[in-house]
């Protein structure tokens, strides 16, 4: 763990958290379907990296409470983004699929906020570009941890 109480790390850490809620935000914004809100879409991208996965599975995941999953997983059905289907080893369950016009409009959406990233990716040096691909990786792990 880093030592926070060093000067040049704190700020590092203050920088970095900041960056990232920052471009988070702004790429919120680049949405597809503004119908959607922003946990609608969370929940359908946890589907499209996970898989199949029951409504306290995806609750858990979320880290909200299984009543409001429910509700969640409901007004997705209705849109047709997601379609409930048996359990196959316990009948009083159901597990949450995406559907084709999920997996079609994340798609759509990657797309848009990776155009978006490109052209702010366009401002950069060579140099800076060289770290940005060289810090991916680390910022993908630490995203998972």
């Amino acid at each position: 763990m880093p030592d926070l109480s060093h000067g040049d790390n704190a700020a590092a850490v203050n920088a970095l958290r900041s960056a990232v809620m920052l471009l988070g935000r702004r790429l919120k914004h680049q949405r597809v379907d503004e119908s959607l809100s922003p946990t609608e879409m969370s929940v359908l991208g946890t589907l499209a990296r996970c898989g199949s996965a029951t409504p306290g599975e995806l609750a858990r995941k979320e880290h909200v409470q299984p009543p409001s999953m429910t509700r969640i997983v409901a007004l997705l059905e209705a849109k047709g983004l997601v379609r409930l289907e048996p359990h196959p080893e316990d009948r009083r369950q159901k597990v949450v699929s995406q559907t084709e016009t999920a997996e079609a409009m994340l798609e759509e959406s990657r797309r848009k906020r990776n155009v978006w990233l490109s052209h702010l990716a366009d401002g950069l040096d060579e140099d800076e570009w060289a770290k940005l691909r060289a810090a991916a990786p680390v910022l993908e792990k630490l995203a998972h941890l």
